[in-house]
């Protein structure tokens, strides 16, 4: 199932004895994984198993005994490669043969955990919840809620800039705002230029600009895959861009000037916005479907075909992209 399920079944106590979180967002799946753990038992009845440091025999050998010391008995696995459906199966219904135990994976990685979540079946009262890469306004509500609950006087443009000079890393960013938390001033974006550093020594929001405005791109995206972007990521990123480029040209052509705030449920920096409508509005409507369907292929083929060389393909695709609607 889907984010917006769970929240609703989770918030009607709705419970399960194994629980497995996986998709395009890291920080929500470790934060659900935390959460749900969490409200199952307390903080040290929660044995966390990392990586590599998974052992079948001794997930199972724990999950059917109860502890000794504890009346909760909660194990949080992380993984990066998906289990098979023998093992899977076996730790489910471990978990469902203990009633002190609840099983949980945060599933973490590129890997494709999709085959591996269909094994939580309400049979099994199991559940797969599959997270996506949040909106931009939504990841800003995040960090408005995190910097509330530490008392930050900022503003909401300086969250906006920590978002996206962390390339949407939602768990840099919080650590960041943790950071930013023992300043005694005001938190602007210039006060987040001067203490935080963004990752890597190219500017994603730059490049995407550069992408569709038909600038050179070939330096940028050269860096960008070598300092380690993953290909499937850079393209949901250069779609959801496009996606916000379509809903200002939209606005535009139906109701007038465009409004960040009723747009994108926010107000960037005005620099930023005011460069971003004017690209938006310079594209033809018929071209955003040509580089939804585009994109939508780059995407299909990187996670279906067998590519050889991705950050090669990768690299002749954008250019072509960049040639095509510029």
């Amino acid at each position: 199932m889907y984010k917006n399920e769970f929240d609703n079944l989770y918030k009607n106590n709705k419970t399960f004895k194994a629980y497995m979180f996986y998709g395009q967002s890291n920080f929500l799946i470790e934060q659900y994984a935390s959460m749900v753990a969490l409200s199952r038992g307390a903080a040290d009845e929660i044995e966390k198993v990392y990586f590599d440091d998974y052992n079948f025999k001794y997930a199972k050998d724990k999950l059917l005994q109860s502890s000794l010391f504890a009346s909760n008995n909660i194990l949080l696995i992380k993984l990066e490669k998906k289990l098979n459906k023998k093992e899977t199966t076996e730790l489910i219904q471990a978990a469902n043969s203990n009633p002190d135990s609840t099983l949980i994976f945060a599933c973490l990685g590129d890997s494709d955990f999709k085959t591996m979540g269909g094994y939580f079946t309400t049979k099994l009262n199991a559940v797969s919840v599959r997270m996506f890469t949040p909106y931009a306004n939504e990841a800003i509500k995040m960090l408005e809620q995190k910097a509330q609950q530490l008392q930050i006087d900022y503003e909401v443009s300086a969250l906006n800039h920590l978002y996206f000079m962390h390339r949407n890393d939602l768990s840099l960013c919080m650590n960041d705002l943790d950071k930013l938390a023992i300043l005694d001033e005001p938190i602007s974006p210039k006060v987040v230029e001067k203490h935080c550093f963004g990752i890597g020594s190219v500017s994603l929001e730059e490049f995407l600009f550069n992408l569709v405005s038909g600038a050179s791109i070939s330096k940028d995206l050269y860096f960008l895959l070598e300092e380690g972007i993953n290909e499937v990521y850079l393209t949901t990123q250069i779609t959801a861009f496009v996606q916000q480029l379509f809903m200002i040209s939209a606005y535009a052509r139906t109701v007038g000037v465009p409004n960040a705030k009723e747009i994108l449920g926010f107000v960037p920096p005005k620099p930023v916005w005011e460069k971003k409508t004017r690209l938006a509005i310079g594209i033809k409507p018929e071209q955003f479907l040509e580089m939804f369907e585009f994109l939508n292929a780059l995407e299909l083929e990187l996670k279906s075909s067998k590519i050889n060389d991705t950050n090669a393909y990768m690299q002749a695709s954008l250019r072509k992209f960049s040639v095509t609607f510029s």
